[in-house]
This record gives C-alpha cells, sequence and structure tokens, in this order.
C-alpha cells in the first residue's frame, strides 16, 4: 500500500468508483518500488475534465515522489479510466527504471560477493 495517496478532481467530480479503481492500479505498482522505500513514496494524482472542441477530454496526471527523485506523468483521452489505465503503464515502465537504476548497485555487490566466495 503507499505510503500517502493524494486524488484530486480539478473540474471533476470524484465518486467512489474512481478512488477504488486509481487506488487498485497503484497499488499493483507497488512491487516496482523496493522495500524500504515503500514507506516514504507519496503519490498525487489530478484528475481534469475540459472541454475542447472535439468534446470533453479527461487527462490524469501522476506525481510520485520517490527519495532520490520525483516521477510526473500526465495522459489526456476522451476517458478517464483509460486515462488512468494509460498513466498506470507508463508509471510501470518508470518504476522499473527507477529501480533498475537505484538498486543495480546492490545486484552488482551480489554478483562480487558470489564470485569472491567461490574462488
Amino acid at each position: 500500500m503507499v505510503a500517502k495517496l493524494d486524488i484530486h478532481g480539478v473540474h471533476f467530480e470524484l465518486d467512489d468508483n474512481i478512488k477504488k479503481y486509481l487506488t487498485k492500479k497503484i497499488n499493483r505498482l507497488e512491487r516496482y518500488v523496493a522495500s524500504e522505500n515503500r514507506g516514504s513514496l507519496h503519490a498525487e494524482f489530478y484528475l481534469k475534465e475540459s472541454k475542447s472542441k472535439q468534446g470533453k477530454l479527461c487527462e490524469c496526471e501522476a506525481v510520485l515522489h520517490l527519495p532520490k527523485e520525483t516521477i510526473r506523468i500526465k495522459e489526456t483521452t476522451i476517458n478517464m479510466y483509460a486515462a488512468v489505465d494509460i498513466v498506470e503503464e507508463k508509471l510501470r515502465q518508470a518504476l522499473k527504471k527507477y529501480k533498475e537504476l537505484h538498486n543495480g548497485g546492490r545486484k552488482i555487490r551480489r554478483l562480487l560477493a558470489r564470485v569472491r566466495f567461490q574462488s
């Protein structure tokens, strides 16, 4: 479970269904964050609805505050649930990259220790 999750609606009425859907999607991403960083994870979501010439546009913006980095993802579609799905996929890719970048040293140390132990 994300330590702190804030969901804001801008020109959009937040109902329980969208909150549950968003919470479920975000909790799936927990496995991509190192266990020691999960307590300090802060996620903010801004759900916006606007009107344009093409019709109604729904925008989902995610801001993840991680210990060494802040990840910001934004997506606009005609359906709020679709925007949340796309943001979730982009966050998954960004968190994988974050985890490899910041936890990669641990893997190298383990491999070196294994090599030294076998010698």
